[in-house]
């Protein structure tokens, strides 16, 4: 629902402590009781945070989380992958929050739009229009990954070592043409402040990046990112960026790098 590792941990908190200062005897189904405040929780947050963004300097990309261990769930097929990849909370951010709400609702929670009308407290049709008028936004620009996992990884792992490595006729074979790279440094460091749209000018970002000294200093891995393999850039102890390439087929179609420091908070808690 809001892209924020640290504010879906804020919604949680504040959550527990109506349950802890509810009338329970009252509450019939404590499920349905609190999925309806979260949900709200979210909807108050999100109406906040779209004027936060409004002045957010440069690119602004969801929080990266950690998913090897489990922490957003069971993520067994492509599919739940998909929904959980920065791509896909990326595209949420263009839908309104009501629309938002449905969407997470039904798609990624399987409630019905009985449901979700309760929650919401909407009538069914306007749940149902809700969640078509989500479904066409995001499915008008969403990215299916044809790529199986291991072979995503296999994709990664060739498109690091050409950019360490500077391997220019590598890269061009792993860029798509239309290959978009955007870096969230939220103005407190150094980052392209637009998207770098193009193979030829991806191209050229990456292998600057790939030719400063301090390159030297980083120890790179690969891990599982919002249900995708991405790469964590550390320099000692320091987690210093997550870059998370979008694969579709044999293909980059998207770089994605997070280094804004606040962002990186909770990978690095996660990381311990």
């Amino acid at each position: 629902m809001l892209g924020s590792a640290a504010e879906a941990e804020d919604i949680v908190q504040d959550a527990f402590l109506r349950w802890h200062g509810a009338d329970r005897d009252r509450i019939e189904a404590p499920s349905a009781w609190l999925a309806k405040v979260v949900t709200n929780l979210c909807l108050n947050r999100l109406s906040s945070a779209q004027v936060k963004r409004e002045s957010y300097v440069g690119p602004w990309l969801p929080e990266p989380v950690l998913t090897g261990d489990g922490a957003l769930g069971p993520l067994e097929t492509v599919e739940q992958r998909d929904s959980v990849s920065l791509g896909v909370l990326i595209l949420l951010e263009r839908l309104t929050p009501p629309e938002r709400a449905v969407f997470v609702l039904r798609e990624a929670f399987g409630h019905q739009h009985r449901e979700i009308a309760e929650i919401l407290e909407i009538d069914e049709a306007h749940s149902r229009q809700l969640h078509l008028r989500a479904r066409k936004h995001v499915a008008d620009a969403r990215t299916r990954f044809a790529a199986e996992s291991e072979q995503q990884r296999r994709i990664v792992e060739r498109f690091l070592a050409a950019t360490l490595d500077g391997d220019v006729a590598g890269l061009e074979k792993l860029l798509a043409e239309d290959v978009v790279s955007w870096a969230d440094g939220g103005g407190t460091v150094t980052a392209a402040r637009r998207p770098i749209v193009g193979k030829d000018r991806v191209l050229r970002y990456l292998l600057g990046m790939s030719g400063r000294p301090e390159v030297a200093l980083v120890r790179t891995e690969i891990a599982e990112v919002n249900g995708h393999p991405a790469v964590l850039f550390h320099v000692g102890d320091v987690l210093m960026a997550v870059l998370a390439p979008e694969v579709d087929g044999d293909r980059v179609t998207a770089v994605r790098m997070v280094v804004n420091p606040a962002k990186l908070a909770f990978v690095t808690t996660q990381l311990g």
